[in-house]
C-alpha cells in the first residue's frame, strides 16, 4: 500500500508522470498476477497487463481513496479475467502454481494456527478444500490484499455472503489440516520424492 503519498502519486499519474505509473505498476502487478494466477487465468501476466493499460486509459474517471482504487483496479482484472476465459475456453485452465501461492499467500496473513511453516504445494493442497468461490475470497483478501468488502465488490456478491464464504475457506482449511493423511511437522512434505 502507498498510504499517506497515495493523493500525490494519483495526481502525478493523472500528469502522466512517469515516476508515479511506475509506483503504481510496482504496487499492483504481482498483486495482479498473484490473483490471476491463483485463479487458474491461463495468460495471468497478459490479463494483470490489460488490467494495467485499462487502468491507464480510465484513470480520469477514477476517484476515492487508496482502498476504493485497489478495489476498482481489482474489478477490472476480474472482468478481464472472464473476457480471457472466454475466448480461451477451449483451452484448458492450469491450476496455480506452488510458488505462487506460497509467495503471494503467507501464512500469518490467514491463520498462523492453520499455515504456519508450510510450502506452495501444502497450500495449494489445502486450497483444494474450498470451493472455486471460497478460493476466490481467499485470493483477493491474501494475494490482492483487499478487504473483504472489497472482495465483495469485485465479486458483485454481497457483504454478508463473502464474509461467510471466508470463515467457511478457514474451516476448511483447518478442516484439511486435522486430516490424519495431511503430514505433519515433523513428517515427510507433500512435495518430497522421498
Amino acid at each position: 500500500m502507498i498510504g499517506e503519498g497515495f493523493e500525490h502519486v494519483l495526481a502525478s499519474a493523472r500528469r502522466g508522470e512517469e515516476a508515479a505509473w511506475r509506483r503504481f505498476y510496482l504496487e499492483l502487478q504481482p498483486a495482479l498476477v498473484g490473483y490471476l494466477r491463483g485463479r487458474g487465468c491461463a495468460t495471468p501476466e497478459d490479463v494483470a497487463s490489460e488490467t494495467l493499460l485499462q487502468v491507464v486509459r480510465d484513470l480520469r474517471k477514477f476517484s476515492g481513496t487508496e482502498a476504493n482504487f485497489r478495489s476498482w483496479v481489482f474489478s477490472i482484472a476480474h472482468h478481464r479475467m472472464i473476457d480471457a476465459a472466454r475466448h480461451t475456453k477451449a483451452r484448458p485452465v492450469r491450476p496455480a502454481e506452488s510458488e505462487v501461492l506460497e509467495a503471494g499467500l503467507p501464512a500469518t496473513r490467514i491463520d498462523d494456527a492453520v499455515l504456519n511453516g508450510l510450502g506452495g504445494a501444502e497450500l495449494e493442497h489445502l486450497l483444494s478444500a474450498c470451493t472455486p468461490d471460497q478460493r476466490d475470497v481467499l485470493l483477493l483478501c491474501y494475494v490482492a490484499d483487499l478487504s473483504l468488502h472489497q472482495a465483495a465488490e469485485v465479486l458483485d456478491k454481497e457483504y454478508n455472503a463473502v464474509k461467510a464464504l471466508h470463515r467457511r475457506a478457514i474451516s476448511a482449511l483447518r478442516d484439511q489440516l486435522d486430516d490424519a493423511k495431511y503430514p505433519r511437522r515433523g513428517q515427510r512434505s507433500l512435495t518430497s520424492s522421498a
